[in-house]
């Protein structure tokens, strides 16, 4: 008798093992996970062109992963190189990514610091009031915040 009860009990924990196997078909990154509930703000201050170069492939996988995914790259301080015409290292790859929907915007507060008109932005970059404010904005809209 007490063996058919421990062996009822070892069946039933096998089968448990057994269900509660991951399905490789089904992790994280999937294609199958809802893209358009993704929503990611880039809060960019580096003007170092390696970092830029990183956050441009960054940009790329998101897109490629998720490409529904609701993507703005707000530049302020020295990361405001990032999108002007003259200093841009990545004109090319903004261009692209802009076709694929990431928006970029810069912060007004420092163009007026440093000198910086909307003519000299590359094209299809907008502006925002305040860098930082639009950050908080987006966070308190549930978007997911990145720093580069």
């Amino acid at each position: 008798m007490n063996f058919r009860i421990v062996l009822i009990i070892a069946f039933l924990f096998i089968g448990l093992g057994v269900n509660a196997q991951v399905n490789p078909k089904k992790t994280a990154l999937s294609k199958t996970t809802t893209a358009k509930s993704h929503r990611v703000v880039y809060d960019v201050t580096n003007a170092d062109t390696a970092v830029q170069a990183s956050l441009v492939r960054q940009l790329n996988n998101i897109k490629r992963g998720w490409p529904d995914a609701q993507v703005e790259v707000v530049v302020h301080g020295k990361g405001l190189d990032l999108v002007l015409g003259q200093k841009s290292y990545k004109a090319a790859a903004i261009k692209d990514l802009q076709k694929k929907g990431v928006v970029f915007a810069a912060c007004e507060n420092t163009m007026r610091f440093r000198k910086v008109t909307t003519a000299d932005l590359l094209p299809g970059v907008i502006t925002v009031p305040m860098g930082v404010g639009e950050i908080i904005m987006k966070q308190e809209q549930g978007w997911s915040y990145m720093k580069y």
